[in-house]
């Protein structure tokens, strides 16, 4: 199944729980609004893309829930909705980019049932054109990566991190579909480990090569010439920056120093045009998730912990960025990606 869709019987939200993975592959289903939130907050659904549709899904499960009898009032039950739904996971642009899109679509509707049939209607197009996107942006990249190329990612930007196919390895994906020798190396993407959890099963589902390394090794693998091409997605750009999980921006200063092609692969919907590094607010995760692991301590359980769940990498260290528009290069104008 998708990552994440709409359950036309129920009116609700499946999803694969993210959490369980690779030990057991569950789908769960979201028939409340609390509900969606927490598996957004937990994880169980993440990555940017698949956030857009989460967003768009939770606004199309709070009008099906809704008890408001006149449409003033369903707007303002949405709207109350869509600001619960946004602040679940502040950094990543494209959840708030699906739930203001769908709310928006209300505005084509004109009747209290109307608003509700727009918006699961828009909900399911987001979902929908996230897959095409995908396909699209993997086309583009897969032309920058050569037959026997050696790439490494970091944390998941696969079919898990959108409603199918995925960004940064949609282009692996892509490159092995048109015929091409591709073997990946993972980045274990400590803390929560979504390299080594779900990249890794992903790409052993598809047999396409794959060997785990530790976030620690990437310097190391660099440096014996054991890497052609760096690939990640993001979850939002700036003008000045891109936002990518903790650790993407270590690995891209590697790559300069290095001097291996570091790319970034995002749909359009994770440009942020008004955003800039100093503006973004990055989430801090929870510090737990550095004292233990899997319930299991690791640290000190009083043992003061930062852990931002993501950084900035600046644009003079990317050599492109793949969109479903085609491949930018430098200097990386937003107007120009966005028109």
């Amino acid at each position: 199944m998708r990552t994440i869709d709409w359950n036309n019987e129920t009116n609700s939200i499946m999803m694969i729980d993210q959490t369980l993975l690779p030990v057991e592959y569950k789908v769960i289903e979201c028939k409340t609004l609390g509900a969606l939130c927490e598996a957004i907050k937990s994880l169980r659904v993440r990555g940017a893309p698949a956030l857009g549709a989460a967003g768009a899904y939770g606004v199309a499960l709070a009008a099906t829930l809704s008890s408001a009898d006149n449409m003033d009032a369903l707007e303002k039950d949405l709207k109350a909705a869509a600001n619960i739904i946004k602040s679940t996971r502040p950094t990543a642009v494209n959840l708030a980019w699906g739930v203001d899109r769908t709310i928006a679509a209300m505005a084509d509707a004109y009747d209290l049932d109307g608003i509700k049939d727009v918006v699961v209607s828009e909900a399911k197009n987001i979902a929908d054109e996230d897959v095409a996107t995908n396909k699209k942006l993997g086309k583009y990249g897969a032309k920058l990566l050569d037959d026997g190329d050696t790439v490494m990612t970091h944390c998941n930007a696969g079919r898990m991190a959108c409603v199918d196919w995925g960004t940064a390895l949609g282009v692996i994906r892509s490159a092995v579909e048109a015929g091409k020798q591709i073997n990946v190396v993972s980045c274990e993407t400590r803390p929560l480990n979504q390299g080594s959890r779900i990249t890794t099963w992903e790409l052993m589902q598809d047999n396409i090569p794959v060997t785990l390394i530790s976030d620690s090794m990437s310097g190391h693998v660099m440096r014996k010439g054991m890497i052609d091409k760096v690939i990640v997605g993001a979850d939002r750009i700036t003008a000045d920056v891109v936002f990518n999980k903790i650790g993407t921006y270590t690995h891209s200063v590697l790559a300069r120093e290095h001097e291996i092609p570091f790319f970034v692969a995002a749909p359009v919907s994770t440009f942020d045009p008004e955003g800039w590094e100093d503006t973004v607010t990055i989430e801090l995760r929870d510090e737990n998730e550095l004292r233990f692991f899997k319930n299991v301590q690791i640290a000190p359980e009083n043992v003061r912990v930062y852990n931002p769940a993501f950084d900035a990498t600046p644009m003079e260290n990317v050599t492109a960025i793949i969109t479903e528009k085609g491949v930018f290069y430098p200097p990386f104008l937003i107007d120009e990606v966005l028109a």
